[in-house]
C-alpha cells in the first residue's frame, strides 16, 4: 500500500514561479546574467522563454486582468438597485470623459490653427519686406 505524499516543488519550479511573479523584466535579467556567467544557461533561458511564449506576453495586460482594484469596480454588490445606479454613474462619467477629451481636442486644434495662421502672417510680412526695401533703393 502506497501513500501519496505532497512534495514541494523542485527548485526549478520555485525559480520559475519567482520569476513569473516579477514579470518579463526578471526573466530578461536572468537570461542576461546567464549569458554573462555561462553562455549556455543564457541560451537555454532564451529558448525556454521563446518556447513558453514568455518573451511575447505583455506583463502589463497580465497585471490589468489580475488586479484586484480593477475587478472590484465591476463586481456585483448583490443589490440590483445599487448595481444599476453604479452602472449609470460609470456611464455618465465615461460620457463626461469623452466630452472633455473632445473639448481638449478642439482646443488643441484651435491653438494649432492660430499658431499656423500667425506663422503664415509672419512669413507673408517677411516676403513683403524685401520688396518694399528694393523699391526704396531704386
Amino acid at each position: 500500500m502506497t501513500t501519496l505524499t505532497h512534495r514541494s516543488p523542485s527548485w526549478l519550479a520555485r525559480a520559475e514561479m519567482w520569476l513569473d511573479e516579477r514579470g518579463k523584466g526578471a526573466w530578461i535579467a536572468a537570461m542576461v546574467l546567464g549569458f554573462i556567467f555561462f553562455w549556455p544557461v543564457g541560451l537555454a533561458l532564451l529558448a525556454y522563454m521563446i518556447w513558453s511564449k514568455r518573451m511575447f506576453n505583455s506583463c502589463a495586460t497580465r497585471r490589468k486582468t489580475h488586479s484586484p482594484a480593477r475587478s472590484a469596480g465591476f463586481k456585483s454588490s448583490g443589490n440590483t438597485a445599487f448595481d444599476t445606479y453604479k452602472a449609470d454613474m460609470l456611464n455618465r462619467l465615461q460620457d463626461e470623459q469623452h466630452a472633455f477629451e473632445t473639448f481638449l481636442e478642439r482646443l488643441r486644434e484651435a491653438k494649432d490653427k492660430s499658431e499656423f495662421d500667425a506663422f503664415m502672417d509672419e512669413r507673408a510680412e517677411a516676403a513683403k519686406a524685401p520688396k518694399e526695401d528694393d523699391k526704396e533703393d531704386a
